[in-house]
């Protein structure tokens, strides 16, 4: 693995054994993320998305081939990675504070200390003024901005973000991609994002990895050649309109094969 490369696999598998039979989830899957880099993984729904997510955590082996996080291959890359859910999973009984504040405390920082970062990154992300407040008092996308703050605390450097906007109406979701991409390129975090949304995954990244139905590998790499940054206007470029394309064609023809090639009565 090279010095420049935070996240990479290589020949990646994954299967589970039953008591009758063996279920191959990911297969021969080759993907990298590069410092700065913010990179998508887009694919059917069940495909192993998060099965990969939790592989390159390290909560789970692979049956095969290697996974490396900053060059660690091994059960210490445990914690190289922040690592958010679709769920914001904020504990409903501690402050928004006390809940960032967990990122920093997990690594072994006193409390106080712990406490003053997530203030200050509170701060940055615009959720100061409810540092105090509780859960079920914000918005979903404060919900979602206060997780996400809590995983930025936990591992500055690499976050792996499983869909972390799928659960927000459209209005929302498109107001966090743009903030999101802003508090993306204000730091050195080199992101990958999990997403069943075309859109999302390419006005995001700066590489998409489309993944076939399971077992799951990569159909086709786009390389997004964008300029940054990428207001939502973007999307109604004929630049943005070819990548899309791109990635609909190969999820098409993974469905179909899901699905096969029946036809309508009539």
């Amino acid at each position: 693995m090279t010095e420049d490369v935070r996240i990479e696999t290589q020949g990646l598998g994954m299967s589970f054994s039953g008591p009758t039979s063996t279920s191959t989830v990911l297969r021969d899957l080759n993907i990298h993320v590069g410092c700065h880099e913010f990179v998508s993984v887009l694919g059917p729904s069940g495909c192993g998305k998060s099965t990969l997510f939790n592989i390159i955590a390290g909560l789970i082996e692979p049956s095969e081939g290697k996974v490396a996080v900053d060059g660690r291959s091994d059960s210490s890359r445990v914690g190289q990675c922040g690592y958010m859910m679709q769920r914001d999973l904020l504990m409903p009984w501690k402050t928004v504070a006390a809940n960032v504040a967990l990122g920093r405390i997990v690594k072994g920082a006193h409390r106080t200390e712990a406490f003053n970062a997530a203030r200050e990154i509170l701060n940055r992300y615009g959720l100061v003024e409810f540092a105090d407040h509780y859960p079920n008092q914000l918005s979903g996308g404060m919900r979602q901005r206060a997780a996400l703050a809590r995983t930025f605390l936990a591992a500055e450097e690499v976050l792996l973000l499983d869909e972390p906007f799928g659960a927000l109406d459209s209005l929302t979701r498109l107001r966090m991609q743009s903030w999101l991409l802003n508090v993306w390129q204000e730091s050195a975090a080199s992101i990958l994002f999990i997403t069943h949304d075309v859109d999302e995954a390419i006005r995001l990244s700066d590489r998409v990895y489309v993944l076939t139905e399971r077992p799951a590998t990569v159909a086709v790499t786009l390389e997004v050649a964008l300029e940054r940054p990428r207001p939502y206007e973007v999307v109604l470029t004929p630049e943005f309109a070819s990548y899309k394309a791109a990635a609909l064609d190969h999820l098409h023809t993974g469905a179909g094969a899901l699905f096969g090639s029946e036809q309508p009565d009539g």
